[in-house]
């Protein structure tokens, strides 16, 4: 198919992208879709399970998997370590399918062998944000009563009085720990004391059923305690596909073949108990591509790293993918090996696609998309012409996601008009774990998951507005807060804005912002305020601005915490920003 450029018009080709979706999709091409049990859409070829998807890279040997620092792992290596480690948490631990096994470390190597070790004994993995606190371990290890902890020496001393609690076994990876207190009366075995694996010897006897359980992912808490999304292996075997269609898809509107190039190696660095991390680690491994792993994120690091492997893509949160341009443009030496770049986990500003095009032109790709813990990664992909074309869009959904833009009582919204956004399909959530209230509210007729998110759907094309709770009222005009956002980090010396509502006793609300400038910078409130005015309308402008010199407070994958920022801004009293 040949390369077309976007219309005159500015807009995304949606012919284009609908003759694409129609070849990859119809029967007998490589992403056939048929109607499931649950009459949703789901991929008629392709693995039904994470262990048909895992065996699959067996085959690619002595392939480099995963390189962290001066260490490679090949897909061989990896692939016996894991095998070993299910066999042992079947036999040594006496686990059995359905139960749980947390792992909770950083980026290593391990992380990939321990969660897929779980797969393959049949086991529920439930990987847990390495950063949390004790009372944040506690909490979701109540929740979810693991069998076995599979964690690194950092988090050792987080989850070691549950451990010893409850008796649940603990391996140890990394781990300088000695017989002191923290391991005393701990079921403890240390990885590194395990023998090394036969490469020739097989995973356990297990074979998992597609609506089996395979992962408990916990929400981001951004506005309360973590919830577990649990998912079926049926919904992340739809899940490790998506990436591969949105590959081809690509590829095919850069009248590429799919598959024909070189595979890939990924600069991952996205924390992997992230669910924006499997959107990246599923592509990677489905085309036997390499994964360059940093211990902790660094933009000089990620661009030495980048030259030094000759990464190909970058994935990133819009944070740490403007930092790395920050970077490349300071040194004013761009890495040749870049193709794509990436960015998932919280909406980049608009400015991004400008910033990298003005920079590459179309040698590198720019992609972004949307996803959630409850839909098992990226269902939305935005790429290419396309997003040059519409920058604040986040893209057409896979062939097995359903998308409804939805009014106030669930009925659907004709293109243009704004509405909830529902979706459904192979790789959504069955629910939260033990948490039937919460289910029944997330889900509407038909088996709809309400997202929370605003959206507006024109052409097949959905551009996400702002979170539902996040839209500020004043005086009865809704301002949504990302569009504003945007707006401000089109300003040359912003180098981060959040703008959240406060309270207002005559309007309801006020439009307030907080805004981190880049060093050096001098512009004032005054002249932001300004600067918005002048691209959006009056009621839009923020009343209240206040600058700190601090990063603005961010999740893991570079969602604003907005209820800190509101605390911030309200301990700081009114500023006018005149």
């Amino acid at each position: 198919m040949p390369h077309t450029n976007p219309p005159p018009s500015g807009q995304p080709d949606s012919g284009r992208a609908e003759r694409i979706h129609a070849l990859l999709t119809a029967p007998g091409a490589p992403f056939a879709v048929v109607l499931g049990e649950r009459g949703t859409p789901e991929y008629a070829d392709g693995p039904r399970t994470l262990r048909e998807f895992v065996e699959t890279t067996w085959a690619y040997g002595d392939t480099p998997f995963l390189i962290a620092g001066e260490r490679t792992c090949t897909y061989g290596e990896f692939f016996a370590a894991a095998s070993a480690l299910a066999v042992r948490l079947r036999e040594r631990y006496g686990l059995r399918s359905g139960d749980r096994a947390v792992i909770a470390m950083r980026n290593h190597p391990e992380w990939q062998i321990a969660f897929w070790a779980a797969q393959l004994a049949g086991l529920v993995a439930v990987p847990l944000n390495a950063w949390w606190t004790e009372d944040e371990f506690v909490h979701a290890l109540d929740d979810c009563e693991p069998g076995v902890l599979l964690v690194d020496g950092e988090r050792l001393d987080r989850v070691a009085g549950w451990a010893r609690r409850t008796g649940a076994y603990v391996v140890l990876f990394h781990g300088e720990h000695g017989d002191g207190p923290v391991v005393e009366a701990l079921r403890l075995d240390r990885y590194d004391d395990f023998p090394a694996p036969d490469p020739l010897a097989a995973p356990p006897d297990v074979e998992p059923r597609p609506e089996d359980d395979a992962t408990i992912l916990y929400t981001s808490g951004t506005t309360g305690r973590p919830k577990g999304a649990v998912a079926t292996h049926l919904a992340q075997a739809g899940a490790a596909l998506n990436p591969r269609y949105q590959a081809a898809a690509s590829a095919l509107g850069r009248g590429a073949v799919p598959g024909m190039g070189p595979a890939p190696v990924s600069l991952m660095t996205f924390p992997f108990f992230h669910v924006a991390a499997f959107t990246s680690f599923y592509g990677v491994m489905a085309a036997g591509g390499t994964l360059v792993l940093m211990d902790k994120w660094d933009a000089d690091e990620a661009l030495r790293l980048i030259r030094a492997h000759r990464v190909t893509h970058f994935a990133g949160v819009p944070t740490t993918a403007l930092q790395l341009l920050d970077a490349v443009e300071g040194t004013g030496d761009g890495p040749a090996s870049l193709t794509l770049f990436s960015t998932g986990g919280a909406a980049p500003p608009p400015t991004l696609v400008a910033r990298l095009t003005a920079r590459y032109g179309e040698r590198v790709e720019p992609r972004n998309g949307y996803g959630l813990t409850e839909t098992s990664g990226g269902v939305l992909a935005h790429f290419g012409d396309d997003y040059r074309a519409d920058p604040a869009g986040a893209g057409r959904p896979t062939p097995v996601t359903e998308v409804r833009i939805a009014g106030p009582s669930g009925e659907e919204l004709p293109d243009g008009e704004t509405g909830e956004l529902w979706l459904r399909g192979q790789s959504l959530f069955r629910g939260y774990w033990r948490d039937a209230a919460a289910t029944e509210e997330a889900f509407g007729d038909g088996g709809w998951f309400r997202t929370g998110d605003l959206a507006v759907r024109r052409d097949g094309q959905v551009s996400v507005v702002d979170r539902l709770k996040d839209v500020v009222i004043r005086g009865g005009e809704n301002v949504y807060c990302v569009e504003v956002e945007g707006v401000l980090h089109d300003h040359p010396d912003v180098a981060d804005a959040a703008v959240l509502g406060l309270p207002h006793p005559v309007l309801g609300e006020e439009v307030a912002a907080v805004v981190r400038l880049r060093a050096g910078a001098t512009v004032t409130a005054g002249a932001l305020r300004e600067h918005v005015g002048g691209r959006l309308a009056a009621f839009k402008v923020p009343a209240r601005v206040l600058f700190t010199d601090e990063p603005l407070p961010r999740n893991a994958t570079g969602k604003l915490l907005k209820p800190r920022l509101r605390a911030l801004v309200e301990a700081a009293g009114p500023v006018t920003g005149v």
